[in-house]
């Protein structure tokens, strides 16, 4: 038997642990979606999560993941802010925007998803903890802007996505987001990264996005 790469490794770890956290939450491990965050990452790196079993990937830059995708059985999420600027390439490119966060790139995707022909699947990000320097819609104004979203792309709009502030208990924040979630139908609920992925399975997420743990330091 070939000895695994460090990725693949990498990746055994992981999935234990989900399977883990899961089953400690009473929750089935295939209801939850890991996304590889391969930003500074090369193409190859992917390439030998592919090998491993691993198909969706995540990427906070546009420009970055054209360099990389498509790539022919990958999936690819843009889970950083994104600028109206970048919706265009965006949506040609992406199979899901993780975060769409006010009305204005609302406009440019739906601008360029009628140009393109295709719409991604989105989420909505909101600010869970409120914080000045982070994108995410606030979320004193999330309930008004999720009704807006889910009446302008309907089935498109897959659910939510936070990331909580590094200096707090992550668990409120994400039962928080997953009840949001919920009081609006929608099933998606992207929360959790490698620091506390375990936490967000236990409130309910459905996507957690791993980075460094399995593709290592850049």
């Amino acid at each position: 038997m070939p000895d695994l790469s460090p990725i693949a490794r990498n990746l055994e770890t992981i999935r234990a642990n989900i399977a883990q956290a899961a089953g400690a939450a009473g929750r089935d491990p295939s209801g939850i979606t890991l996304v590889a965050v391969s930003k500074t990452h090369p193409k190859q790196a992917v390439l030998e999560a592919m090998a491993a079993g691993l198909f969706v990937f995540g990427e906070n830059r546009v420009q970055e993941a054209a360099e990389k995708f498509p790539i022919a059985g990958a999936r690819l999420h843009i889970i950083g802010g994104l600028q109206t600027n970048k919706a265009e390439q965006a949506v040609r490119l992406a199979d899901a925007i993780d975060s769409l966060d006010r009305p204005r790139l609302a406009d440019a995707i739906a601008k360029a998803a009628e140009a393109a022909g295709r719409l991604p699947d989105l989420l909505v990000q909101v600010n869970i903890g409120d914080e000045p320097q982070k994108s995410g819609i606030p979320t004193a104004e999330a309930d008004a802007f999720i009704r807006a979203m889910r009446a302008r792309f309907g089935e498109a709009l897959k659910g939510l996505m936070c990331i909580p502030p590094a200096e707090q208990d992550p668990a409120p924040h994400f039962r928080r987001l997953a009840a949001m979630a919920d009081m609006h139908g929608l099933p998606v609920r992207s929360m959790g990264m490698s620091s506390d992925y375990a936490a967000a399975i236990a409130a309910g997420a459905t996507h957690i996005r791993i980075g460094t743990a399995i593709f290592g330091h850049r």
